[in-house]
């Protein structure tokens, strides 16, 4: 009996390429080309080298995985990737790529992180040179570090930080609140404005963007500023206001220019 047989016939739910064994419902196959390195003592295994672990849940490619378990092999509690990574989270609506892939089984907690790192949640696409952290449990996201943005069909947000809430209905996941942050100062992208300022926050249950500190509103030739500003994404309408210490500052674009 060849070591790939020996596996398969040990731990059932982990099979090699080469066996010609397919996976069934409720198991996970493992395949990849530089074999498997088990700790038993510290409760994980490492897998090398075009990597591909498929599940009923998700499916993951990667250079390198660490495969985290409690008693045996197949008892997969946690999967931390690294190198050119992909994730296909069916169960969660979620697809990723990045340079790491962090996944707790248990909590539902997927980390992606690295350069052009991307992690979509259905219609909302979420991509960042820093970090991506969706916790599907609690229904929360968060994005930090340099180009991280945010875009769905009615938003495209760029900032340092970006974190929310989501919730589903009708099997889509729709965003619930919004926090944004950068002190160099974010973007909101509509149909029809372009909004900046430092910090931004949306509340489905207003519908309304609250805009603070340095806020810039641009529609068509028109650019108003001031310290405060807010956003009725229903009645499409905005206001902009000032503390005491600046006035509110309006203007108008030659059309010409």
């Amino acid at each position: 009996m060849n070591i790939a047989n020996l596996i398969i016939f040990s731990f059932v739910l982990i099979s090699y390429a080469v066996s010609g064994i397919s996976r069934g419902i409720g198991e996970t196959e493992i395949t990849t080309d530089d074999g498997i390195e088990v700790f038993q003592n510290e409760k994980y295994y490492l897998l090398k080298k075009n990597v591909k672990i498929t599940s009923d849940d998700f499916e993951i490619t990667s250079d390198r995985v660490k495969a985290n378990f409690e008693i045996d092999l197949y008892d997969i509690t946690s999967l931390e990737t690294k190198g050119s990574s992909t994730l296909n989270a069916i169960k969660y609506g979620v697809t990723g790529e990045g340079d790491e892939i962090n996944i707790n089984i248990k909590s539902e907690v997927i980390i992606v992180r690295g350069k052009d790192s991307f992690l979509n949640l259905q219609e909302t696409k979420m991509s960042s040179d820093g970090s991506i952290k969706v916790n599907n449990s609690l229904g929360t996201f968060e994005l930090r570090g340099v180009n991280s943005n945010l875009q769905n069909d009615e938003l495209d947000i760029y900032g340092e930080y970006i974190s929310g809430v989501f919730a589903e209905f009708d099997g889509k996941k729709q965003i619930k609140k919004l926090n944004v942050e950068d002190e160099n100062l974010l973007t909101i992208n509509t149909e029809n404005l372009e909004m900046n300022a430092k910090k931004a926050v949306y509340d489905d249950q207003t519908n309304i963007i609250e805009l603070f500190s340095k806020v810039k509103i641009v529609k068509g030739q028109e650019i108003i500023t001031g310290d405060y500003g807010y956003f009725d994404t229903i009645k499409n309408s905005y206001k902009v206001k000032s503390d005491n210490t600046s006035k509110v500052k309006v203007t108008i674009k030659n059309s010409n220019e």
